[in-house]
């Protein structure tokens, strides 16, 4: 994958997740079903939901897992999102409390082996976990294995993770893990941020988690900043922090914002003018078609096409397909094809690429094993309201901004190159 283009990490004004603190000490054995209740009792009322995008509770996805079949733990750091780096950075910075976390599952659920997956390319982040282990020597109670999957985009979808920790290619299935994943047995998988948050709050109970964030969202969120900001890189915010606060904790922006890209490649486009004042939360991203998503900003600057943006990153979603859906592997190309055409043709080729757009999407949407197609018509539909004026422009054969300009990052390698396995 290709490299972020980090300045440095940032932290909150009081850091939890990226502070750096080795939490390494004896767990909280959780040796009674009275103990393990009553903790996932407090995940409950803390309101955690999974930071890996799709939000779900977490206390929830406990309770499935406990009740099935002879339960295995996955840590998910594999964040092949290109635009993302929060997993990796809190992987660097304290391995110790996401191994904690997956730990303080592990117990909760009954199982006895949790496995650790950290990107391929992520170097720091595998080193960090091996030498945490090492430090750790065996003293958890439970199996530990770091893995490494695959760096592809859909890689890191629950199935696609258990389907390669059992030996297949690391592609969706339609299997459900926490009924049959990792050899068959109950999985809980659960985003590595996601886990170390679980561990604080072990520690220090819902109240204490409550306190930063909103009523419906509490705590703090990793956030990638990249794009027109002075220090791009990965931060811990507040929830219901407004855009423009977080951008000034990323030294504010280089450029003025045409737009954002809020939620990664899978997120949404969105009119600066609209949402510069608007809470980094769900629910104030909802009435404009957003999400956190994988919690990616993207800072789309005057002057950047952002129609030569969204081209861009369609046509590496279409490569990453694992061609296994048919709305999938046909549908994603045509998609890409025609959105070039729009950003790069002109004329009437570029007019009836527009036309095209449309249908194509109703015929990709809500279709296959994973979520790829969805995310990617989302994105291009969100580029086409949002770039709406550039669009009659570029039908005229006129770009007001460079297209050879890259602001969002796709890696330099085709994503087919690569193996599955």
């Amino acid at each position: 994958m290709a490299a972020l283009p980090f300045a440095e990490t940032r932290f909150a004004p009081t850091p939890r997740l990226l502070s750096g603190i080795q939490y390494y000490e004896p767990l909280p054995p959780l040796a009674s079903a009275a103990a393990r209740n009553h903790l996932v009792a407090e995940i409950e009322a803390s309101g955690l939901t999974g930071r890996g995008g799709a939000g779900f509770p977490t206390a929830t996805k406990l309770r499935a897992v406990a009740r099935g079949r002879s339960p295995v733990v996955v840590a998910n750091g594999t964040e092949g999102e290109p635009a993302s780096a929060k997993d990796k950075a809190l992987l660097a910075a304290d391995p110790h409390l996401v191994i904690d976390g997956a730990v303080t599952a592990a117990r909760l659920v009954g199982a006895r082996d949790v496995f650790l997956a950290a990107a391929r390319a992520d170097g720091l982040g595998l080193k960090a976990l091996v030498r945490a282990l090492d430090e750790r020597r065996g003293g958890d109670g439970v199996g530990l294995h770091v893995v490494a999957p695959p760096d592809r985009f859909v890689a890191g979808q629950e199935s696609a993770l258990v389907n390669w920790i059992n030996g297949g290619p690391a592609k969706p299935t339609i299997d459900r893990p926490f009924e049959r994943g990792v050899d068959g047995r109950a999985t809980l998988v659960q985003n590595v941020e996601t886990l170390a948050n679980l561990a604080l709050i072990a520690r220090h109970g819902a109240d204490w988690f409550r306190r930063i964030g909103t009523d419906a969202e509490p705590g703090s969120a990793l956030v990638t900043v990249i794009g027109a900001v002075r220090s791009p890189g990965v931060g811990e915010i507040e929830l219901g922090t407004t855009l423009r606060a977080v951008l000034a904790d990323f030294g504010g922006l280089t450029a003025i914002p045409q737009a954002f890209l809020v939620g990664g490649y899978f997120g949404t486009w969105l009119s600066a003018e609209d949402v510069y004042d608007v809470p980094f939360t769900n629910a104030a991203l909802a009435p404009f078609g957003a999400s956190l998503g994988a919690r990616v900003i993207v800072v789309l600057p005057q002057g950047a096409c952002g129609l030569a943006e969204t081209a861009r990153i369609v046509r590496y979603l279409a490569g990453e397909s694992a061609g296994q859906c048919g709305s999938c592997f046909f549908g994603l190309p045509a998609l890409a094809s025609a959105f070039e055409t729009l950003a790069f043709g002109g004329g009437a080729d570029a007019v009836r690429a527009a036309g095209r757009l449309a249908g194509l999407t109703r015929q990709v949407e809500n279709r296959g094993a994973c979520a790829l197609p969805t995310g990617a018509t989302k994105l291009v539909m969100s580029a086409l309201r949002v770039f709406d004026r550039e669009t009659a422009r570029h039908r005229d054969g006129v770009c007001t901004g460079p297209t050879h300009a890259r602001v969002a990052p796709v890696p330099d390698l085709h994503p087919g190159e690569l193996e599955w396995s």
